[in-house]
């Protein structure tokens, strides 16, 4: 039996028993909760030799349709025979049944980003040196400084993590020189500096693509390690990306949900009162794109209109649904840029609200209360419910029952819907756990 989860961004292909679907939901969780994206989870089955060959199968069918994500094997098959699986040319990674289940083996696949970041600095580090002392020549006219592999592959612990990297070598034939790595010296295994210097990469590019400031941290004052060619090398490269990612034309996709939400971090790089506007798309086939992620006024209906605008000039075509929470300035812009779409309320920053108005002690009660509004098969049912919260509470709290039928209607509107996609519409948890282990990292010591 083979079943594939549909509406998320990471994949997965299931084999086997109903025991493995579980698994496979709650792999799924855990690697949405770490911030997995672009990734292919298989789980295989080992009950028959031909439930191995559909497993493979399945593998190089996957690495043809994502060429570009990160596939990872596990299940019984992988348990059993891993050096199999691991020698396919298509598979990033293998791990057994005991630690699939594990947050924290998700969590080692998502720091392969910054362990790509790290590498990218050290090849530029390298090819700067190179290039300095490329003149450099012995009697027959060869380059007595050139590259020359790489190093053994060695663990260095930075803010994601501990990362296993490959340093570029250098072979300088040269009296009395040897390259030595300023960012990496061979026998560090803990790098502040680096760990600093990821988080604000990843914000910096994510919120304004200028990644300048964030260089030192990494470098030191003078950027040590890299030259001036090398340092443009690098920012120019991540503007570019950058750039692109927001000039592309959004034309040929059509995008039947969107969430959008105003993302604020502990680490304050700039004027508190700004934040990261995102919007994530999903489209009919139920792949998930970010479609835009730019810096906001307090998630002003004036900064909003501005990256609607943009949005609507490259071609991008008004969704069926917006997902947001009800406090965003996003609203009036979106029924100035798109008055066909529908509009449904987050119910997660909903139910924070609601409870929020409650003591603690009545808390538990009026979630699970909250649970079975939010979760009835029909909106007549639900109406109810909400009927039934207000008379437990409306008296004494009216605040918190006020908070509850704000909007009221737009918090109903996933029930216009198919029912299989309920439990995504409803929320922008889609937004949420992408950028959860970042809103997570505490603020810098000064």
């Amino acid at each position: 039996m083979l079943e594939a989860a549909q509406m998320s961004d990471i994949e997965i292909i299931t084999f086997g028993c109903r025991l493995n679907a579980y698994e496979s939901e709650v792999m799924r969780e855990h690697a949405g909760a770490a911030g997995v994206t672009d990734a292919v989870i298989v789980n295989t089955c080992a009950v028959t030799a031909e439930a191995v060959r559909q497993a493979r199968q399945a593998i190089r069918k996957a690495r043809r349709k994502n060429p570009g994500a990160k596939i990872v094997v596990t299940g019984c098959a992988a348990q059993i025979d891993p050096d199999r699986f691991a020698a396919m040319d298509e598979v990033d990674r293998v791990i057994g049944n005991q630690e699939k289940l594990e947050a924290h083996t998700l969590d080692t696949i998502a720091r392969e980003g910054a362990r790509r970041m790290l590498a990218e600095a050290l090849t530029a580090e390298v090819a700067g040196y190179v290039e300095r002392h490329g003149e450099a020549r012995d009697e027959k006219g060869r380059a007595l400084v050139v590259r020359n592999g790489k190093a053994r592959k060695r663990k260095v612990t930075v803010g994601s993590g501990t990362i296993e990297v490959e340093a570029p070598r250098v072979d300088d034939r040269r009296n009395g020189e040897r390259f030595t790595s300023k960012i990496l010296p061979p026998y560090m295994r803990r790098s502040p500096k680096v760990a600093e210097v990821l988080p604000l990469l990843y914000l910096r590019g994510l919120s304004t693509g200028d990644f300048r400031e964030a260089l030192p941290v990494l470098l030191g004052k003078d950027a040590a390690g890299l030259s001036p060619t090398a340092i443009t090398r690098l920012i120019g490269g991540w503007q570019e990306e950058y750039e692109a990612f927001r000039r592309r034309d959004l034309s040929e996709q059509e995008y039947v949900y969107v969430w959008v939400d105003g993302v604020h971090f502990r680490i304050r790089l700039e004027d508190d009162r700004l934040c990261t506007l995102v919007m994530i798309g999903v489209r009919r086939d139920g792949k998930k794109d970010l479609l835009a992620v730019e810096d906001g006024y307090r998630e002003s209906s004036e900064s909003w209109g501005s990256v609607l605008r943009d949005l609507k000039k490259r071609g991008l075509r008004p969704p069926l649904l917006a997902v947001g929470d009800g406090a965003l300035g996003f609203w009036k812009a979106v029924r100035d840029a798109w008055p066909e779409t529908k509009e449904q309320r987050c119910w997660v920053h909903r139910l924070a609200n609601v409870l929020d108005k409650l003591p603690k002690r009545l808390q538990g009660k009026a979630k699970r209360m909250l649970n079975e509004i939010m979760n009835a098969e029909k909106r007549e049912d639900a109406e109810k419910e909400i009927e039934r919260f207000a008379e437990e509470f409306e008296a004494k709290y009216p605040k918190s029952v006020a908070s509850l039928r704000r909007d009221q209607d737009k918090l109903f509107t996933f029930y216009d819907f198919p029912a299989e996609h309920w439990q995504h519409i409803r929320s922008t948890n889609a937004i949420e756990s992408s950028f959860a282990t970042v809103r997570m990292r505490p603020r810098p010591r000064a």
